[in-house]
């Protein structure tokens, strides 16, 4: 396998994408979106695209489902029977960013979580958390639940204004690096988002020299 990072998230609309985004024209990565489930505002791979992600390394989606909601019961509504052979990480030549959907324990069929996906892919994972209230708990479960399934953790990085205590007890009590922290930002676009992605996240935190 290339170098792989997968992302995952401690719920929806924290921030993973953009993050994901980021991190890919930072390592000058493909990115690839196995599952997208929902269509109407467009979706996942087209808003890396504009955020500043060449097209040519946008891996196709395995599934493009119509609901917004969690893949399992988008899949039913579409009448598509999701096979998991077809969720193996593709070969590309470079490294690979692979955003789940969602959580970590959204379901990708009525049998299988993300969680357990991750698990079999066997890369490294970065877990987006959000700074707002009730980051905490969302976190440390989020933790507990790859951990368990022998997930190994790159880290966690932060989206939102700087909360210095949540983030550190966070880090403290999950025993995870502090990867850094995505502010908000105002335009959001791709220029703006590599500025502060390298100023917000080191490279060696994900195991590169720099990045491109």
């Amino acid at each position: 396998m290339s170098r792989t990072i997968v992302v995952t998230g401690t719920d929806t609309d924290i921030g993973k994408t953009v993050f994901a985004a980021g991190l890919t024209a930072a390592m000058g990565a493909h990115y690839w979106k196995p599952v997208q489930a929902g269509l109407n505002d467009g979706s996942d791979s087209r808003t890396v695209e504009t955020l500043g992600v060449p097209r040519a390394r946008i891996v196709p989606e395995a599934y493009r489902l119509t609901t917004p909601c969690s893949p399992h019961l988008a899949a039913e509504r579409d009448g598509v029977d999701i096979d998991v052979a077809r969720l193996m990480v593709p070969t590309v030549n470079g490294p690979l960013v692979v955003e789940g959907a969602g959580g970590a324990l959204v379901p990708v069929t009525r049998d299988l979580l993300f969680a357990d996906l991750f698990a079999r892919w066997g890369a490294p994972v970065v877990i987006v958390a959000r700074t707002t209230l009730g980051t905490i708990n969302h976190s440390l479960l989020t933790i507990e639940a790859l951990r368990s399934r022998g997930v190994p953790i790159l880290g966690i990085a932060f989206v939102g204004e700087e909360v210095v205590d949540s983030e550190r007890i966070i880090c403290e009590m999950g025993d995870v690096s502090h990867l850094g922290r995505l502010p908000q930002l105002s335009p959001l676009d791709a220029r703006n988002l590599y500025a502060a992605f390298v100023h917000g996240f080191a490279a060696d935190g994900f195991d590169l020299k720099e990045w491109r």
